[in-house]
């Protein structure tokens, strides 16, 4: 057992010093804007609105925020499930046919078409919707790499 891992694997003291300094109030909990701090200390990213929506809606409904626990188990499934930055600009570059440098919805239906032939064109298209952040009909690299890295607290 190495101690190369340390990088991925990140010690329960860490995530609790990281969740502490998030909990400025010593609530015994993160709220919304908590917990995207968090994840910018912890993942250098701010996380989108989708992804802050979906770690907040699966939480305990009868609580004000994300508990120690909850945010400890959700940290290690992301950390567990983390892509790396190649691998996801290798999918990207997969799905950009025509190396334009962003997708298109038809670049998505051909993509899925090959990975989830039996996926409907309306689904299809909600994911390319979710994707797509800023609504203008392409998904650049930044949005997809949001989506990898967020999609995965899901799997």
């Amino acid at each position: 057992m190495s101690s190369h891992h340390t990088q991925t694997r990140m010690p329960a003291s860490s995530l609790k010093q990281v969740f502490k300094a998030c909990d400025e109030d010593n609530k015994g909990y993160l709220s919304r804007e908590d917990f995207k701090v968090a994840v910018v200390m912890l993942f250098g990213y701010k996380p989108t609105k989708i992804e802050a929506d979906s770690v907040m809606s699966s939480v305990n409904p009868n609580t004000s925020g994300l508990s120690l626990e909850e945010f400890l188990s959700i940290v290690r499934k992301k950390k567990e499930v983390q892509l790396h930055q190649s691998e996801i600009r290798h999918i990207f570059t997969a799905f950009d046919r025509h190396y334009r440098g962003y997708l298109t919805l038809d670049d998505f239906k051909k993509a899925f078409k090959q990975v989830a032939p039996k996926l409907s064109e309306r689904t299809v298209l909600e994911v390319f919707r979710e994707v797509d952040q800023d609504s203008d009909d392409f998904v650049s690299f930044k949005d997809f790499e949001y989506a990898m890295k967020c999609g995965q607290n899901e799997a």
